[in-house]
């Protein structure tokens, strides 16, 4: 099954600098199975036991919250990361339009939108949680939502028309914010048709990151993934998963006595690679923040995230010290 096409290749500089924004996931709902695999309403009450680790899950009327969901989530985590590391003031609640939104997760754009997001914040805020899982190096016995509030704001324009949406993240997911509990996914982790290819790749980049190889019993991965197949049915759609091999970063490997290998395609210093920037571009880059009353550090290291990110996938910058200066230059002053 071949991956989504590329929705957004021309990205639209204008709105949110979505072309600088990494997309980020948080590391504690990519250990746990927070989210729900099917297509079609969820409505099991779930228990998942790991360690001292319990989980409680118990759906909302629509149902547990689907990993196609978890794209909001990713979407503000990734919007008030990129916030943070430019040294701005950031809070609970994210504003934002559908359009951004479709745009970052490579989601069509028109049709039903109200309707599948509307259903999407209902899961995500309907959904009760008890967990005694860690965050920002706290541990806590709590039932929780994913998000406090999430809505819309329409604007009549003869028709009634949707203007922005807004979602207040709990206070769970503002920690693991706050103590940078995140990793730096890949955008074609919104290529990925299979919601379980969504899951596989998300415990491969928590678990197996740039080491040369990281390994799990099926049993165990499939009890992670959270999936309800039977294991004879999850073993045939972990072994098609493999043949297809499209898991951004990461080969999978399933060996006769069931055992799921995860190596990265390239060695670490094409999965995390080392960019360079030469003094006098760091020089100019210190001249422009002063002038633009902005942190130099926050420009250099947003902009290092982005520039690897974009070298993981075969797109280095060919003068990394002309690509950060330009970074620096189209930044609004704050003088």
């Amino acid at each position: 099954m071949p991956l989504l096409p590329d929705r957004h290749p021309q990205k639209d500089f204008f709105i949110l600098d979505i072309a600088d924004v990494v997309p980020k996931d948080d590391t504690a709902s990519m250990e746990h199975p927070l989210f729900s695999l099917a297509t079609k309403p969820d409505m099991r009450h779930l228990v998942y036991q790991n360690g001292e680790n319990r989980l409680e899950i118990v759906p909302s009327g629509l149902g547990l919250p689907t990993i196609k969901d978890k794209d909001i989530l990713i979407f503000c985590i990734s919007q008030l990361m990129h916030m943070k590391n430019r040294g701005e003031k950031i809070g609970k609640r994210v504003r934002f339009s559908a359009r951004e939104l479709s745009i970052s997760t490579n989601r069509p754009i028109g049709g039903n939108h109200y309707k599948r997001l509307e259903q999407a914040f209902k899961r995500l805020q309907g959904t009760q949680f008890t967990t005694t899982i860690r965050t920002g190096g706290k541990r806590e016995v709590r039932i929780f939502s994913l998000v406090d509030e999430a809505g819309f704001v329409m604007q009549e324009e003869g028709l009634w028309r949707l203007d922005y949406c807004e979602v207040v993240l709990s206070d769970w997911f503002m920690r693991a914010i706050e103590a940078n509990d995140v990793i730096t996914i890949s955008n074609d982790y919104f290529r990925l048709r299979r919601p379980l290819e969504r899951r596989l790749y998300e415990i491969g980049r928590k678990h197996c990151g740039g080491q040369p190889k990281w390994h799990i019993g099926l049993a165990k991965l499939q009890e992670k993934t959270g999936s309800n197949a039977p294991l004879k049915k999850f073993r045939l759609n972990i072994r098609q998963i493999i043949e297809d091999d499209h898991t951004p970063f990461y080969r999978m490997e399933l060996t006769p006595d069931d055992l799921v290998i995860f190596r990265p395609r390239s060695p670490q210093s094409n999965l995390s690679p080392e960019i360079q920037l030469p003094e006098w571009a760091e020089e100019k880059a210190r001249t422009i923040a002063r002038e633009k009353g902005r942190d130099y550090y926050a420009l250099r290291s947003d902009w290092l995230v982005f520039a690897k990110s974009e070298a993981t996938k075969r797109n280095p910058p060919k003068n990394a010290g002309a690509a950060f200066l330009a970074y620096c230059n189209k930044q609004k002053n704050l003088r």
